[in-house]
């Protein structure tokens, strides 16, 4: 069965990027020009989100029609098992509905369970992260690493919330407050699959997530993985994409501290 390589997973990401920036908005009132469903209170998806997976959908299958596909808005599509890509087509949605620069094409390639190629592509900044594995990751083709910050107190973080914050108990908000006082601070930037590439570039110290989706950081998480960055669930588990799902993406000294955290904090239901 045949496999695609890091070039092709670049191109289809450069391709959908090109969809989400025509349909952007920036001025006030974006959201007005956009078909919006809910899919729950605060969980959104537009038009552009189906343009873009329709568009991946189309090019997956047509250049390898056995491979599974698991899709943010499609679900889990059949195919080979030793043959998976996981999908999002507009991470950050509600940033983009908003007008907000700030979102992502995020693709990766998975081969006999191991993650094998991911591509997490910014259309507004024009940066494409990219990695393979045993081969390092890239900005712009260009190697990249994380930060070489040892302190946890000196470390800007990132993190994000599950949609059904409102109702969920573990909906992460005590972990966000604990770690505000800790460290230099702590940001919710909207996109997890970025917010795995600026760990992996250095740009933040560390990422965590109480509940996530796998299309949302196969590739981010590859890629921060693939630059030198420890990647795991927050029991210290190397598999991420099992769920319950929960990541922790960090450089090796900040991740054994953030580590520590929540073997205190964090408890397994």
């Amino acid at each position: 069965m045949s496999t695609p390589t890091l070039d092709e997973l670049e191109n289809l990401a450069r391709q959908a990027g090109i969809i989400l920036r025509q349909s952007y908005e920036p001025l006030p009132g974006a959201i007005n020009h956009l078909q919006i469903d809910y899919k729950g209170p605060i969980d959104l998806v537009t038009d552009v989100d189906r343009r873009s997976e329709n568009f991946l959908l189309r090019q997956i299958r047509d250049s390898y029609p056995d491979h599974r596909v698991i899709a943010e808005e499609s679900g889990a599509l059949k195919g080979h098992p030793d043959h998976v890509w996981y999908i999002d087509p507009l991470d950050g949605t509600v940033n983009y509905a908003h007008g907000i620069p700030f979102f992502s094409v995020s693709i990766a390639y998975q081969e006999k369970g191991e993650l094998a190629l991911g591509v997490v592509y910014d259309p507004m900044r024009d940066e494409c992260f990219t990695a393979e594995a045993g081969k390092g990751a890239w900005l712009n083709g260009k190697p990249i690493c994380p930060s070489s910050t040892q302190d946890l107190a000196h470390c800007l973080l990132t993190t994000g919330f599950p949609y059904n914050i409102r109702t969920n108990p573990n909906n992460n908000l005590d972990h966000f407050a604990r770690l505000s006082l800790l460290t230099q601070g702590v940001r919710r930037l909207g996109s997890a699959a970025l917010d795995c590439c600026y760990v992996a570039c250095g740009r933040l110290d560390g990422y965590w997530e109480n509940e996530i989706a796998p299309y949302d950081v196969a590739a981010g998480g590859l890629i921060a993985r693939q630059a030198g960055a420890v990647v795991t669930n927050l029991y210290g588990e190397a598999d991420f994409l099992t769920p319950p799902m929960t990541i922790l993406v960090a450089p090796p000294a900040i991740h054994a501290q953030l580590s520590d955290y929540f073997q205190t904090y964090l408890k397994r239901d």
